[in-house]
């Protein structure tokens, strides 16, 4: 049964016999009277012609739309069909062009909403999926994060010691780096599913810790299974991404991600209610366990990797990272992952804490906050990187993306009042942009038999800026007095990158992945 179906029907002056010919010539159809539908990957539209009542030719067109995607039914139909409207809109008005010998309206452009190559139904199942586990994994991963005050003051920690704490989660990168590089000799399928259940279990442990200690131990795992998840998730959507739809299928994991981001926003005010109220976010998180069995079913394995696997026994070799083709490459972006994330880590951590604590605001006051600033700013962002990392190259968008969210970054921690609202929000926006583009080229610029254990090494480089992020924030503030101003100051870090660094990676987009990274095998 077709998911989507629309009719039109298209009066012409011409007689049925030349309307056939006009209709297949302006809308590229095949002797059956076949074709794409204008401005849709996924739809087939069908024209047949009929003599009219008073003279002339009506022209029925019947597009279809079979394309299913898994748990994200709900998104995309709504646009397949905004799609279609305007699709059949503009096939009528190319048809009454032809019969009036008039010249054509322009060609539609993809909406920014829909992908902008043809996912078959492997490709659109995986990356639907995978964006469902990125969700329920960043959920996990972000409590932390938002009940980070309540959790202090629960365990009587002081700022520095909460920077101890959350630099010594980030260390699950250790872990992370042996799970996701054994990612290149088992699959991406298995050790994605077995990152998710750590990720449940961790979060189960911390809603019941009796100490910060114990509390900050299993934090240490969901952060290494969160990190799995998110490096293997988003090695599995490139590789089995359209060529023409690789920065697409990052943006849509990166939007899934942010979706469990507000999820734990959404959960925030639960902390009004005094005590230990944190605690019920955490063990919400934990029930993701019991969609384990689902997203076993619907999660196949990349094709790229399977082909690989079949004809290739050495995979996973470190020392292929670091060769000539490659070395400068993973030296590079090890360096912007680093600098990028000595700012990114503090400033996404302790905004809240920095709310509550030199702004006022109220948990529910931040959670609105976070709401108004995070949420349609973030689902924009992320839109317009995709678009903008496919069309304009992954290095300039980068590079302006890291630039202007960082400085927008660094003046919301100097900030007050109305300046807090508007710079958070800007900053969004441009930081997606930097986000889609190097997370993309993370994956693009190396190999398939290498591609995870380069994401793992990334992703200890990452951490480790994180680490140093958290601590010398952490410090700052408690010498400073002033939590804000210590934040700001680590944004030095990623403008570094910005201006001198990411000019010199290669440009991946435009061309195939197999040429960019080409496998030995």
């Amino acid at each position: 049964m077709p998911r989507v179906q629309r009719r039109a029907t298209a009066h012409l002056d011409a007689p049925p016999e030349i309307a056939a010919s006009l209709a297949g010539a302006a809308l590229y159809l095949d002797d059956r009277g076949r074709g794409p539908l204008p401005g849709n990957h996924h739809a087939e539209l069908t024209a047949s012609v009929h003599a009219g009542a008073s003279g002339g030719a009506d022209v029925e067109l019947v597009a279809v739309n079979d394309t299913h995607v898994p748990f994200f039914d709900w998104w995309f139909q709504p646009v397949f069909r905004w799609e279609m409207r305007r699709g059949m809109a503009h096939a009528v008005a190319a048809l009454q062009a032809a019969d009036r010998g008039n010249p054509p309206p322009p060609p539609l452009r993809t909406s920014a909403f829909a992908p902008p190559a043809a996912f078959d139904e492997h490709q659109g199942a995986l990356l639907a999926t995978v964006a469902l586990a990125g969700l329920v994994v960043s959920f996990a991963g972000a409590l932390f994060g938002q009940n980070a005050d309540q959790v202090a003051t629960t365990f009587d920690i002081s700022n520095g010691g909460l920077g101890q704490a959350l630099a010594i989660t980030r260390f699950g990168a250790l872990l992370a780096l042996f799970a996701a590089a054994l990612a290149d000799r088992i699959g991406r399928r298995r050790i994605l599913l077995f990152a998710i259940g750590a990720v449940c279990i961790a979060n189960a442990v911390s809603a019941v810790a009796p100490t910060f200690a114990a509390f900050t131990g299993a934090q240490l795992v969901l952060r290494a299974g969160v990190q799995t998840a998110l490096v293997v998730g988003g090695i599995a959507v490139v590789e089995e991404a359209p060529e023409d739809a690789r920065a697409f299928s990052v943006a849509m994991f990166g939007l899934a991600a942010g979706a469990g981001f507000a999820l734990s926003v959404v959960l925030l005010p639960l902390a009004d209610l005094g005590g230990e109220a944190w605690r019920f976010a955490f063990a919400v998180s934990s029930l993701a366990i019991l969609a384990l069995p689902v997203l076993a079913r619907h999660l196949r394995e990349t094709t790229r990797y399977t082909d690989l696997a079949a004809r290739a026994t050495e995979r996973g070799r470190f020392r292929e990272v670091f060769d000539p083709a490659y070395g400068r490459r993973f030296l590079l972006l090890a360096a912007v992952g680093f600098l990028a994330n000595v700012f990114s880590a503090p400033s996404a951590q302790l905004t809240n804490r920095f709310l509550g604590d030199e702004r006022d605001f109220s948990s529910s006051g931040i959670a609105l906050f976070r709401g108004v600033t995070n949420g349609v700013p973030g689902l924009v962002g992320i839109l317009l990187a995709s678009r903008l990392t496919e069309t304009h190259g992954r290095r300039p968008v980068a590079r302006v993306g890291l630039l202007v969210g960082t400085l927008l970054t660094m003046v919301f921690f100097l900030g007050h009042g109305a300046v807090l609202w508007v710079t958070s929000a800007l900053a969004l926006l441009a930081a997606a942009s930097s986000t889609v583009a190097v997370g993309t080229m993370d994956a693009e610029l190396f190999p398939t038999e290498v591609r995870g254990t380069s994401g793992a090494l990334l992703l200890v480089c990452s951490v480790l800026g994180s680490a140093v992020g958290l601590l010398g924030a952490g410090i700052l503030a408690d010498s400073l007095g002033d939590l804000g101003f210590a934040i700001a100051l680590c944004g030095i870090a990623p403008l570094g990158a910005a201006v001198f660094l990411l000019p010199r990676l290669p440009e991946p987009s435009g061309r195939a992945l197999d040429d960019v990274s080409p496998p030995e095998a």
